[in-house]
């Protein structure tokens, strides 16, 4: 069994991902943080419950194995810099992260002594994963490219997470730069996340899109990543990593 914390847990991903672990019989919810509904009471699988903390340091308290980071981009790199000094495991699925922070992650890492791995994913559906790969590949056959992200008027980051990362494909990105791909941001209720790739050649065009109309779309690739980051030392970023 292996034992879960969740930041940010009653935020609109956090609780999907409470719900989430709660429910797989190979996870257990130990802890729930966060600062804007401390107090508040979650119900787990044998009927107890689980206080909601305003304190990180419940993490080690509960003995979890694994944190999952669901917050802000204000707040992940402080959590993932305590669970790495805690040596404890960390899926962040907060978007945010620049190369810089990634740098900072792999190096202090490297410092705590590689106790603790961190999985750093910019979209968990698997759909989207796979939506990445078909525009890369199709990409090798269109010399223009565009890209159409679209979320909740709550998405703090814009552009997406993943958007940056389809634009950084190399062969989608001519060369491995972001220059020449123009990415469009739409911000507005009733959305949850969606990303059009548009792809043209004299003549023609070809659009992949994804569309996560329900956030218990991104619950697969969580369990999944909660499962594997154990078996993934350093850093991993991307889901596509764990998917064969």
């Amino acid at each position: 069994m292996i034992r879960v914390g969740v930041l940010g847990a009653l935020g609109r991903m956090g609780a999907e991902v409470c719900r989430a672990v709660i429910a797989d019989p190979e996870t257990a919810l130990v802890a729930a943080i966060d600062p804007r509904a401390a107090g508040e009471k979650i119900t787990v699988s044998d009927g107890g419950t689980i206080v909601v903390s305003d304190e990180i340091d419940t993490l080690s308290q509960a003995e979890a194995d694994v944190a999952v980071d669901f917050t802000h981009p204000d707040a992940v790199m402080d959590d993932v810099r305590w669970c790495v000094r805690h040596a404890m495991h960390c899926v962040v699925g907060t978007t945010g992260l620049g190369d810089t922070d990634l740098d900072a992650i792999r190096a202090l890492i490297d410092e705590e002594g590689n106790e603790s791995n961190v999985f750093v994913a910019p979209n968990f559906a698997i759909g989207a994963v796979l939506m990445v790969r078909f525009a890369a590949a199709a990409a090798r056959h269109f010399p223009h490219v565009e890209i159409i992200e679209m979320h909740h008027d709550g998405k703090a980051d814009a552009p997406s997470g993943t958007a940056l990362a389809t634009a950084r494909i190399r062969d989608l990105a001519r060369g491995g730069t972001l220059e020449g791909i123009s990415i469009h941001s739409i911000r507005l209720p009733g959305l949850v996340a969606h990303q059009e790739v548009i792809l043209g050649s004299p003549g023609q065009t070809l659009t992949i899109r994804h569309d996560s109309v329900e956030r218990s779309s991104f619950m697969p690739g969580v369990l999944l990543a909660v499962k594997n980051i154990q078996r993934h030392p350093g850093l991993t970023i991307g889901l596509e990593t764990l998917l064969d």
